[in-house]
């Protein structure tokens, strides 16, 4: 089968790499010619991805997977189109379709009778049907539902752990008919392979939903009850901060239960899921007062912490105040709506000269986010941590001379390697 992948980011490159490892012909789209040359060079155009960058070299190598810039080219040599675009939200909490409108066009340009499309990036519900069916049709000329298929099929990765989600996770798809989504089962059965999940209410593999809105659904209820489950922790941590509470303890006691999960606090979670899929279904249903809530709460985060750190070390103008991770989550290089945007402006707020360190960045990377770097071993006065990165869980009181306080925002760091200093945690009593 021949097969067109369209955004080669961190979830389209891996997505198309797996394909090809089944024995599939793969051609991968990407408007930026430099990342089609790394990948036809077969080497990995971004870090962190496990077991990427030996797959990508297999799969170059052997002819299965290629690279280009030509998408309505790649389309018209296509039995089947998978679409990985990113869509984003205005600060209204508006979806911008910019991206993924321009690749859809390119789409229809190419596409043949009897294509599959499926749309992978995250939607809200009635989008495939009411604004991509449409928009392929006009570009093409063909029907949808009866010159081609199309089908909504979720995401349901982590960057970091691509390869492994996809064998751990049900595969969600939903057609705009009943066709469709026959076609769609049958494209995914034949891409990828599951683990066994006794654990589940029905055998892994490839599940059908029925319909493109309900496929749609499924993502972004599973986010969003995820946004409102942390700003329901965070809630409670910022309670039991006053309290003199280990909300950790409390957490752990309570998951203990039957049926309860509680996430960990601390500074907002980053990246493109949970800060933007729940605003999608508030575009949906903006009556969603629970939803709402959550989002705000969660996005107070970065200043409570740095609430915390005033709260216990006192007037922060003028003080150098070292951040600790750019990344929205630890080992991964993205920024995307990452807690430290959030804590860096309200430390400036504050009056603080603010210098920021993540492993995972050079210093030129870190000047071109507008931020002054940091280096461990330099002076400061105090620290947030912001990203849970495997490096910071070593460090001690020598690593940051004249330190006066810590604010840990993910239980990274080791309290007893601070003795003497005011260390607070999210969540923690004094």
């Amino acid at each position: 089968m021949k097969i067109a992948v369209v955004a080669l980011g961190k979830i389209g490159l891996p997505l198309a790499v797996q394909f090809a490892k089944k024995g599939h012909h793969v051609i991968g789209c990407d408007v930026n010619q430099k990342t089609v040359d790394l990948i036809n060079a077969g080497t990995e155009p971004f870090p962190g991805e496990n077991y990427l960058a030996e797959y990508l070299a297999e799969v170059v190598t052997s002819g299965h997977l290629t690279a280009t810039t030509d998408t309505t080219k790649a389309v018209s040599e296509s039995d089947a189109v998978v679409i990985v675009v990113p869509l984003f939200v205005n600060e209204e909490g508006i979806p911008d379709f910019g991206w993924m409108d321009a690749a859809t066009e390119k789409i229809a340009a190419g596409l043949q009778p009897g294509t599959l499309v499926s749309y992978e990036t995250t939607l809200p519900v009635g989008t495939t049907r009411n604004r991509f069916a449409p928009a392929l049709e006009a570009g093409s000329r063909l029907k949808a539902g009866v010159d081609f298929h199309l089908v909504f099929s979720p995401e349901r990765v982590l960057t970091g752990r691509v390869f492994a989600d996809l064998r751990k996770y049900p595969k969600l798809v939903g057609g705009i008919d009943e066709a469709s989504t026959a076609a769609g089962i049958d494209f995914y059965e034949a891409v990828l392979d599951f683990d066994d999940r006794p654990d589940l209410v029905e055998k892994n593999g490839v599940w059908n939903l029925g319909t493109a809105e309900a496929s749609e659904m499924a993502k972004l209820a599973e986010t969003t009850y995820r946004d409102v489950n942390i700003a329901l922790a965070n809630q409670f941590a910022i309670f039991a901060e006053g309290a003199n509470i280990d909300i950790a303890k409390v957490i752990a006691a309570s998951n203990s239960q039957p049926y309860s999960h509680i996430h960990q606090p601390g500074i907002a979670v980053g990246g493109h899921c949970i800060p933007i899929y729940p605003r999608f279904y508030l575009w949906n249903d903006p009556e969603a007062t629970v939803v709402r809530s959550a989002r705000e709460a969660n996005a107070a985060m970065p200043a409570h912490a740095v609430k915390l750190l005033a709260d216990n070390f006192g007037e922060l103008a003028g003080k150098r105040v070292a951040v600790l991770g750019i990344s929205y989550r630890g080992g991964v290089k993205e920024s995307a709506f990452s807690g430290v945007f959030g804590v860096v402006t309200a430390l400036k707020a504050r009056g603080a000269v603010v210098v920021v360190q993540d492993p995972m960045y050079t210093d030129a990377e870190i000047v071109g986010l507008g931020f002054e770097p940091y280096a461990i071993g330099q002076s400061v006065d105090a620290v947030i941590l912001q990203a849970d990165h495997k490096e910071y869980k070593s460090l001690t009181r020598s690593d940051f001379p004249g330190v006066q306080a810590v604010v840990d925002g993910r239980r990274t760091m080791d309290p007893k390697n601070f003795a003497g200093v005011s260390f607070r945690v999210i969540g923690a009593g004094a």
